[in-house]
């Protein structure tokens, strides 16, 4: 057996008759860590295709061109598998990530000035969820159905007015979007611009 012109098995040179791998279709690994291809043969159907032993075979060539396309296929497969997998990690929004930041340098700090008062009021506060469940929970802001009692701050950093909102009951705080507070508790919302607005009287009217 040499070429794929003449390569064959050797039970056809048994019976004096010569077959000719035409092409090679697959492989399998059996007991003892053998390899076995699946041939087809020249002049034969695909019901006559038989798994031959590698040791039987003399068409380097055929079993060196299968490899070599085997080989890619696999790399094809292990690629769409890692590109499945990366497709399938989702990443947190934005804004979700900017609110819980926010709302976790909040509570750290207002922890560190009140620990004592802020460890009576979370154990009479059921509702209240704990600090490090903030960051993976997914309602925050108004969805969580809790009243507004001030805003603490504001940032346009996301490409929208946002404003850190402090919640009754409860020391946490959420980034929630301005356009929702206005509609919301505008009177909490009044109630921080007039903090932030400076007054500034008439000089002749201080003169007298």
């Amino acid at each position: 057996m040499g070429s794929d012109s003449d390569a064959g098995s050797n039970a056809g040179s048994e019976t004096g008759e010569e077959y000719v791998v035409e092409k090679i279709l697959e492989k399998r690994i059996v007991s003892g860590g053998k390899t076995e291809y699946l041939l087809k043969w020249k002049g034969y159907g695909d019901e006559d295709n038989t798994w031959e032993p590698e040791e039987n075979l003399g068409c380097p060539d055929l079993i060196a061109e299968f490899e070599r396309q085997w080989e890619e296929k696999e790399k094809k497969k292990r690629a769409e598998r890692e590109a499945k997998k990366t497709a399938g990690t989702k990443r947190p929004a934005p804004a979700s990530v900017a609110a819980a930041a926010a709302a976790e340098d909040y509570n750290e700090r207002k922890e560190n000035k009140f620990s004592a008062a802020n460890s009576a009021k979370k154990a009479k506060t059921t509702k209240e969820p704990s600090r490090g469940s903030l960051a993976s929970a997914e309602v925050t802001g108004f969805d969580r159905g809790l009243m507004p009692e001030k805003i603490i701050g504001a940032t346009d950093s996301s490409g929208e007015l946002m404003f850190l909102m402090k919640w009754k009951d409860t020391d946490e705080a959420d980034l929630v979007p301005a356009r929702q507070a206005n509609v919301k508790c505008p009177q909490v919302v009044i109630s921080f611009y007039e903090e932030r607005l400076t007054w500034h009287t008439n000089s002749a009217n201080d003169d007298e």
